[in-house]
Parts: structure tokens; sequence; C-alpha cells
């Protein structure tokens, strides 16, 4: 019995612990905060993108991403992708939409009525404060340059997000899904085909491919 006993308190060897620590589940950095900090950085970086962040919803995406992916990493690749096209597939601006979706993947209803509030707040005021000065420089030559310029800038941060995106798909290595890409860009930049009917068609793609592939694993 004592042999038994001396024998269950005999060291690990390293490979041992190795797999005991592997075995262990991880803590992501999300759940080491408090719901209270977790709050507060969801209102004050969509707060900050949104107060920064001309040119639109797509715009908005790219520097969500940079933040909660690729530095907080608080949510993975292929989940902004999802968020992105529910966002894009929804009524209403895209830059409210993608915010309130990220805040609900987060921490749920509180969570998106907090970056809904930060995603509004800025161009509220900022158009409020515009309005009441309109006709003192809506025929400024300065302000004509400055927003000329800024539209270059836009058009390049566009870029990067689409060519982002366009990465995760080929990712995937799905010939459909790359297909469906490359028709749905044809398709709106050379036959001008409105993007909610591409949504639309997309959609009802991908929801028969799940459900044939759902009836398929199930007759396996």
């Amino acid at each position: 019995m004592s042999e038994i006993w001396k024998s269950s308190e005999m060291p690990l060897s390293n490979r041992q612990k190795g797999e005991i620590m592997e075995n262990q589940p991880t803590e992501t950095p999300l759940q080491k905060l408090k719901p209270r900090e977790i709050y507060w950085k969801l209102f004050t970086i969509t707060l900050a993108l949104s107060a920064s962040t001309f040119g639109g919803g797509f715009v908005i995406i790219g520097m969500m991403k940079q933040k909660f992916v690729e530095k907080l990493r608080w949510l993975g690749e292929e989940e902004m992708l999802d968020m992105t096209a529910i966002a894009q597939s929804s009524p209403g601006a895209l830059g409210v939409n993608i915010a309130i979706v990220v805040g609900y993947r987060l921490m749920k209803f509180w969570g998106a009525v907090v970056c809904a509030l930060a995603a509004v707040l800025p161009p509220l005021i900022i158009i409020s404060i515009i309005s009441l000065f309109y006709n003192q420089f809506k025929d400024n030559a300065v302000i004509a340059i400055a927003l000329q310029v800024m539209r270059a800038g836009v058009a390049a941060v566009i870029c990067s997000v689409v060519i982002d995106l366009a990465k995760n798909i080929f990712k995937t290595k799905s010939a459909l899904w790359i297909t469906l890409m490359v028709a749905a860009f044809i398709a709106t930049c050379f036959f001008k085909v409105s993007a909610i009917v591409i949504i639309l068609i997309c959609g009802a793609i991908g929801l028969g491919t799940v459900l044939w592939e759902d009836r398929k694993g199930k007759k396996a």
C-alpha cells in the first residue's frame, strides 16, 4: 500500500506536464476583463473610430478589423467577415450596423446598445455643428480642396478593406465562394446590378449550400 502511495507522488515528466497544459482551457483576452471594462473599451474604441473615420461604413469596418481582430484579438477573421456580411445585408447605415453586430457578439444586448450609441454620437454632433455654419463655408475653396484630398484617402482605405475581405474568401479554397465573389464583382461593376439583389442571391445560395451539406452529412 505504501509503494502505491509513493508511486502516486512521483514527479511528472516534462511530456506529461505539457499534455496537462494543452488539455487545460486557455483564457481569451476578453475573458480576462471585467464587464465594466469591456463596456468602457467598446464605447471608447467605437466612439474614436466613428469620430475619426471618413468615407462610409467600409472604412470603419477596416478600422474595426484592425482594432478588434488584429490588436485586441477579441474576434476572429472569419467572425469579422460573417459580421460584415450581416451588417451589409441589413437596412440602415453600414457603420452603425457593424457596430451593433460587434457589440452584440461581444456583450449581447447592452453591448449592442453601447456600440450603437458610440457610433451615432460623433456624426450627429459633427453634422449638427456643420449645419449651423454651412452657408459660411459651402463655397470655400480651401474646404473644397480638403474634401477632395480626403476622398483620395478614403478610396485607398476602401480598397484595402476589399482586398482583405477577398483574401479571406480565397483562404477558404472553395470554388463556389470564389466564383460567387467574382460574379458579384462583374455584375456590380459592368452590369450595374443592385447590391440588394446580389446580397439576396448570395444569401439564398449560401443557405441552400448549408442545407444540402447538412442533409448530406445526415445520410452519411
